[in-house]
């Protein structure tokens, strides 16, 4: 007789992830994946290269990309990096707070959240409805970012695709604000014991990258050095229309490639596929993405 076939599930499980960094968890957390609209919004690449990079990885347009962050647990602080799109991109996002639970952790423990940047898929998840998602969190960001986005003046200045981006920022960052809980910071100063800023400037006018050291291992927190990894990483010169500066993003996204490349540092990055943690390893003149090996184990003897 034969047996009825199961039905297809399709949907994947809890989007989280775990590394140690010496003495430090370091969970990786999915938000969501998106379709990045690779034709409109890479700049410096032909619609050739485009084909062939993508083909070189087996991606074909519209390709999906992940948000991800990334949550620290120092062992007398949790700390989160950036926080997702929340329900700003629809219903592909906004799974950030469901994942935390997942993997163990609740919303009101995070003490704070470190924001490589203030596009909406890095701020919006840190509040809704005019409300605080993480409710003891300090909410922190350097202070060249918070001056251009949290002014609604400079809107006007910047070209129309981001418009939305300034009022989604100070929509998100005004409950941090109103119950003083948000809190600017200016060059590269440790955050919390063992997790330093960096300034990597270009994307936005404030970007920064987070340094985690702990036990003589490294992590680099890179925001958005890289959107599409197929491309970037060929030709580390290509950049997207969201770029500031696209002079000082081909700067900072060099800079931060080498030194990862010498100390062989772990990367936790927002936009590589989940979960966004790996090494880089130089090819001449681009660049390769090694994903961190799996553990079902992590910390135990033998493993990272």
């Amino acid at each position: 007789m034969a047996v009825a076939a199961a039905p297809q599930v399709q949907t994947q499980g809890p989007g989280y992830y775990r590394i140690m960094v010496g003495d430090f968890e370091v969970t990786a957390l999915l938000d969501g994946t998106h379709a990045f609209p690779i034709d409109t919004v890479v700049e410096g690449m032909s619609g050739k290269e485009i084909e062939a990079n993508l083909a070189r990885d087996f991606l074909t347009p519209p390709v999906q990309g992940s948000i991800n962050a990334f949550l620290i647990n120092t062992g007398s602080k949790l700390v989160l990096i950036d926080a997702g799109a929340g329900d700003l991109y629809g219903a592909c996002c906004g799974h950030l707070a469901d994942n935390i639970r997942a993997a163990g952790y609740r919303p009101e423990q995070v003490d704070q959240i470190l924001l490589t940047h203030m596009h909406k898929d890095h701020i919006g998840g840190v509040s809704a409805k005019g409300t605080m998602l993480f409710p003891n969190a300090v909410l922190r960001a350097s202070k060249a970012e918070a001056d251009y986005w949290l002014n609604a003046a400079n809107k006007a200045k910047a070209p129309p695709f981001l418009g939305s981006f300034f009022d989604a920022a100070i929509a998100a960052a005004a409950p941090y604000q109103s119950a003083n809980r948000f809190e600017p910071f200016e060059g590269d100063v440790e955050l919390a014991p063992g997790i330093v800023s960096m300034q990597t400037p270009g994307h936005t006018p404030g970007h920064v990258s987070y340094v985690v050291r702990s036990q003589g291992q490294m992590l680099i927190v890179w925001g958005d050095l890289v959107h599409v990894a197929a491309l970037q990483l060929q030709k580390p010169d290509t950049t997207v229309k969201y770029d500031s500066n696209a002079a000082s993003a081909r700067h900072s996204r060099k800079d931060v490639f080498g030194e990862v490349v010498r100390d062989r540092s772990v990367v936790a990055a927002a936009h590589i596929a989940f979960p966004g943690l790996g090494h880089l390893r130089r090819q001449g003149n681009r660049f390769e993405w090694v994903p961190v090996n799996y553990e079902a184990e992590p910390g135990k003897p033998g493993g990272h």
